[in-house]
């Protein structure tokens, strides 16, 4: 097997106060489960997006695995408010220059 982990989205469990996002990471040395939280009340107030939840909690993971050389010491990570802004930044819908989304006629 390479050095460079498998990472594999397992699913989530709603609790009362989050969702829990479960990945298993598979490596030469056997595999580690990867728990991420993201608050209920993002979604509630539409600071996330439910369909864009396991993909916030991945780029979180591969941060940790990153900096960490595949091997963090903790298993469980709380995703933060500015994570979440920063995701819905970089991912959020694309100006496309005009304002009323119709394309502009060209005047001759």
């Amino acid at each position: 097997m390479s050095d460079c982990p498998i990472v594999q989205y397992v699913g989530f469990k709603v609790t009362p106060l989050v969702r829990e996002y479960t990945f298993s990471v598979r490596e030469a040395s056997g595999v580690r489960e990867f728990i991420l939280n993201i608050a209920n009340e993002a979604f509630v107030s539409r600071r996330a997006r439910y369909q864009d939840a396991p993909a916030i909690c991945a780029l979180r993971l591969s941060a940790e695995l990153a900096a960490h050389s595949n091997h963090p010491q903790e298993s469980h990570f709380a995703i933060t408010a500015s994570e979440l802004d920063s995701y819905r930044l970089s991912h959020g819908p694309k100006s496309s220059g005009h304002s009323n989304g119709r394309r502009q006629q060209e005047h001759f």
